[in-house]
């Protein structure tokens, strides 16, 4: 099922650093002219999770509910060395649903 956020918003995840160890981390919905007028997104949450190259996910920093709605849902994650070579992602869940999903391949 394709689930998409408002028109004119964008999720946006950026991942700093090299090999396995991240130096930053950030995700986040940008929205800008119709999308900036919306309500927002309402009881979100932004969760990071990471995944080894078969796919497997092996970690997940849950991130907290936030029960207001913000038109610009923000999460940084702290600095970190992954154990292993793979992918991270950033995931928007609102009311419990995720609605999207950015992933970047962590390679050597």
């Amino acid at each position: 099922m394709t689930v998409k956020i408002p028109t004119g918003c964008v999720f946006t995840h950026i991942i700093r650093g090299g090999g396995r160890k991240i130096s930053y981390q950030n995700a986040g919905v940008d929205c800008a002219f119709v999308g900036a007028l919306s309500s927002g997104f309402c009881n979100w949450r932004i969760d990071f999770t990471y995944a080894d190259t078969e796919n497997r996910t092996y970690r997940t920093s849950r991130g907290t509910t936030h029960t207001e709605c913000k038109i610009d849902p923000m999460r940084n994650n702290s600095p970190q060395t992954l154990p292993r070579y793979g992918k991270a992602c950033a995931r928007l869940y609102v009311g419990g649903t995720r609605r999207v999903s950015q992933c970047h391949n962590i390679t050597k």
